[in-house]
């Protein structure tokens, strides 16, 4: 058995540790994943923030959150000094392929990323809709309930992406010009939910807690706030099988898709066999019909 081995130029010690036994993913193979969709993820995660979900030993032994940089944290990784209100920290933010081939390194199996940037952390440039829903909904009504969501922000007048969660849910990100405060952002983002509520409260609801949401989706806006983040486009999910969150094109998402066949072995073949429905998604820079001195 190896004890290191080097991909895309990044030194892996225990490539062989095994991270998900359902799958046998090793080490190895989540620095190859990382390498391997770095093109398509990177737009998404260069300069931002980011937290981290890390399983050293993999996610059936327990996991941890990491948003601030650690003795022995991989040199790919950047450091960014900021200064928050407890005091003078720093940031771990990604620039390039090999630093995300390097998260590998200390068992990260979720990359959760800020809705902005390092260099104006304070402005945010997306926006994001959480569509959670509770344990009796199927996903068909998920997939109803974002095309129901997608008009409603059109009414707005803004254009929304969306992609898998990874999970049972759908994330709906509305990318912005860097002009807003996230108290804006986030008060216009509740506007548009508290709206869609109360139009269909029997199929939406402003309740995080599931055991009173059992048939309703939770749409969920709090994480429209500094420091608050949300997991990655690409990025795996730290649970049996290692699902991936993934974009995809409304058309397909109305059509039809199921969420639990993209993991870390198969999301490299789709990518490479189809365009990628977030490609524009950095360059729109929209604005909301809110002040933009709030």
């Amino acid at each position: 058995m190896e004890t290191s081995a080097r991909i895309a130029g990044v030194r892996i010690t225990h490539p062989d540790r095994v991270l998900d036994p359902v799958l046998g993913v090793r080490k190895r193979d989540l620095a190859e994943y990382f390498a391997a969709v770095a093109r398509w993820m990177m737009p998404h995660v260069r300069h931002r923030p980011l937290t981290l979900v890390r399983c050293p030993e993999g996610h059936e032994e327990g996991c941890f959150y990491q948003r601030h940089a650690s003795r022995g944290f991989p040199a790919e990784v950047d450091r960014v000094p900021v200064v928050e209100p407890d005091g003078a920290t720093e940031l771990l933010v990604v620039r390039r392929r090999r630093g995300l081939v390097a998260l590998a390194q200390v068992g990260v199996l979720e990359v959760h990323t800020w809705l902005a940037r390092i260099d104006r952390p304070l402005r945010p440039d997306r926006v994001g809709f959480d569509l959670d829903p509770g344990p009796e909904v199927p996903w068909s009504a998920v997939v109803e309930a974002a095309l129901l969501l997608r008009e409603r922000l059109r009414a707005e007048g803004v254009q929304a992406w969306v992609k898998t969660t990874g999970g049972k849910g759908l994330h709906l990100i509305v990318p912005i010009a860097r002009r807003y405060s996230f108290d804006a952002a986030r008060g216009w983002a509740r506007r548009v939910a508290v709206a869609l509520a109360a139009a269909q409260p029997q199929r939406f609801t402003l309740e995080p807690r599931k055991d009173a949401r059992p048939r309703r989706i939770y749409v969920d806006v709090l994480r429209n706030a500094y420091g608050a983040s949300m997991v990655a486009p690409y990025s795996p999910r730290a649970r049996p099988g290692l699902t991936v969150s993934v974009p995809v094109d409304w058309e397909e998402l109305a059509t039809g898709v199921d969420p639990d066949a993209w993991t870390i072995a198969t999301v490299p073949l789709r990518l490479r066999q189809q365009p990628d429905p977030w490609a524009d998604v950095g360059r729109r820079g929209q604005r909301l019909p809110v002040s933009e001195s709030r």
